[in-house]
């Protein structure tokens, strides 16, 4: 079997030809890709229920807007916690680690300054630290080489994530705001129609 390559930390962008409606226009950050399958959060699927309505402590610490997101069509029942370490964008692991700068508890370094939070620990533990907070209902989740073909079927573009993804004000414009900034022909993509048939 040949190695896969990781994504991990990067963004899946849904292509227009994608028509799966949960992952309509979808901006997905891969939090964990490798032979084994894939896992991430969709960005922009933010729900009416504040996070602080389900999860006690956690709703002062989430950033604008404080709600929960759908992360995904998997285990919805469940919540993960993302977050952004600020002033850490640039700041790779082993450097950290020589500097004595290690990981506050409760956090798992994903890519870069963003990370995993352990939504079981004290909110207080990780407030002092985390630069933004999103909370997800479920997640996205493929199967063995199951991401891989979907690439090659071209359901997604795979771009490189910035830590303000995660906390994007206006998740809602987040696809167009990914590929906007793309400097290929990708930022032509941005201005396709939400309804092709209008055109």
């Amino acid at each position: 079997m040949t190695e896969v390559s990781s994504l991990t930390g990067r963004l899946l962008v849904a292509t227009p030809a994608l028509t799966d409606p949960n992952f309509d226009r979808a901006v997905v950050l891969l939090l964990d890709h490798d032979e084994e399958g894939s896992l991430g959060v969709v960005l922009n699927r933010p729900t009416p229920v504040g996070v602080g309505d389900i999860l006690e402590g956690w709703g002062e610490l989430a950033g604008a807007p404080g709600v929960v997101f759908q992360g995904g069509p998997v285990s919805l029942d469940s919540a993960l916690g993302v977050a952004v370490i600020p002033g850490d964008e640039g700041t790779s692991q082993g450097a950290r680690l020589r500097s004595g700068g290690a990981d506050p508890i409760g956090f798992r370094r994903v890519h870069g300054a963003i990370g995993l939070v352990d939504l079981e620990a004290p909110p207080e533990l990780l407030a002092a630290a985390l630069g933004s907070l999103r909370i997800f209902a479920g997640y996205a989740g493929w199967g063995p080489g199951q991401l891989e073909s979907e690439l090659t079927d071209g359901a997604w573009y795979v771009v490189e994530s910035e830590p303000g993804d995660v906390s994007s004000t206006e998740p809602e414009g987040l696809w167009r705001a990914v590929l906007r900034r793309q400097r290929s022909e990708l930022a032509m993509v941005a201005t396709y129609p939400d309804d092709p048939s209008l055109n």
